[in-house]
């Protein structure tokens, strides 16, 4: 048996040691997605606790099919939207003159970047366009799911990502070294 099944049969049985291994286990990854949601380091923590009482509530359900990891993935990803959709209704109209449009070509330099610095630019994002984003290029769900997790049309999730891509843009342009430029 798989060992992260084992502890979840153990959690399951009320083992108090087990279900702190499960959340040490996962705890540190799953910060980081909830990181990738929120605004801001406290606001994670508060989604990653809701996260957690949520696996532990559910962990009845869990079925010991795939991968445990996933599972609490997909329950943190769940929870941060559930936060976002409560707290805000998500802002998701931000008018595209907000939005200043680049070429492409001035992501170049991306990769040079560190993630905790695109993590930061990701943070900035409004609300709707950072889920969007999220769901889309990091939790790979496509436009109809996220319409449908959201209660958004398809049309304006696409219309989300694009406008998050355009504001990512715009704001690594701003961050681009000038090369070449006389010192």
């Amino acid at each position: 048996m798989d060992q992260h099944y084992a502890l979840v049969y153990k959690c399951l049985q009320n083992d108090r040691k087990a279900q702190a291994e499960l959340y040490e286990l996962f705890a540190g990854k799953m910060f980081a997605v909830c990181m990738r949601y929120a605004s801001d380091y406290d606001t994670a923590s508060d989604i990653l606790q809701d996260g957690f009482v949520k696996v532990f509530n559910a962990l009845s359900k869990f079925g010991f099919v795939g991968s445990v990891e996933g599972w609490i993935r997909r329950i943190m990803v769940n929870t941060a939207i559930d936060y976002f959709r409560k707290a805000s209704k998500l802002h998701m109209l931000v008018g595209m003159e907000e939005v200043e449009v680049v070429d492409s070509d001035s992501t170049h330099f991306l990769s040079q970047l560190a993630a905790d610095d695109i993590l930061a630019l990701i943070q900035k994002l409004p609300p709707g366009y950072r889920t969007v984003l999220n769901m889309y290029v990091l939790e790979d769900y496509s436009h109809k799911e996220i319409a449908q997790m959201l209660e958004i049309s398809e049309g304006t999730s696409k219309s989300q990502l694009a406008r998050a891509k355009a504001l990512l843009a715009s704001q690594l342009q701003k961050k681009e070294p000038s090369y070449g430029s006389a010192k």
